[in-house]
C-alpha cells in the first residue's frame, strides 16, 4: 500500500519560512517523480513544484520561482519543499504526489498517481 505522509505544517508570518517534508513508503521511491500541489478553499489544485527521480530535473510554477527549492532525499524515500519568503497568497493546502514519470515533465495533477493527505500552510500578513 502506498502512503505519503507529508509534515511540517505551520502559521508563519509574511516573509517567513517553512519546510515541508513527504515521506513515501510502499512504492520505488528511485523510480518516481514527486510533485508538491496546493488549494486553497474554492480553487483548483495547482503545481507548485516538481522533481524528477534524480533531482536533474525540476519544475517551480512561476508563483513561486526563486522563493521555494524542491529536493529529494532517495535514502530516506523522502521529498521536501523549502518554502522561503513566504507570503499570505501562498496560503493553502499543500499536497505531496508521486507519478510513474519519474526522468521529467509530470506537471498536471492527472499525471500523478498517488496523492498524501495535504498538510495546513497559513501566512499571515
Amino acid at each position: 500500500q502506498v502512503q505519503l505522509v507529508e509534515s511540517g505544517e505551520g502559521v508563519v508570518q509574511a516573509g517567513g519560512s517553512l519546510k515541508l517534508s513527504c515521506a513515501a513508503s510502499g512504492l520505488m521511491f528511485s523510480r518516481h517523480g514527486m510533485g508538491w500541489f496546493r488549494q486553497a478553499p474554492g480553487k483548483e489544485r495547482d503545481i507548485v513544484a516538481a522533481i524528477s527521480w534524480s533531482g536533474g530535473w525540476t519544475y517551480y510554477a512561476d508563483s513561486v520561482k526563486g522563493r521555494f527549492a524542491i529536493s529529494r532525499d532517495i535514502a530516506k524515500n523522502t521529498v521536501y519543499l523549502q518554502m522561503n519568503n513566504l507570503k499570505p497568497e501562498d496560503t493553502s493546502l499543500y499536497y505531496c504526489a508521486a507519478t510513474a514519470m519519474f526522468q521529467s515533465g509530470a506537471t498536471r495533477t492527472g499525471q500523478y498517481e498517488y496523492w498524501g493527505q495535504g498538510t495546513q500552510v497559513t501566512v499571515s500578513s
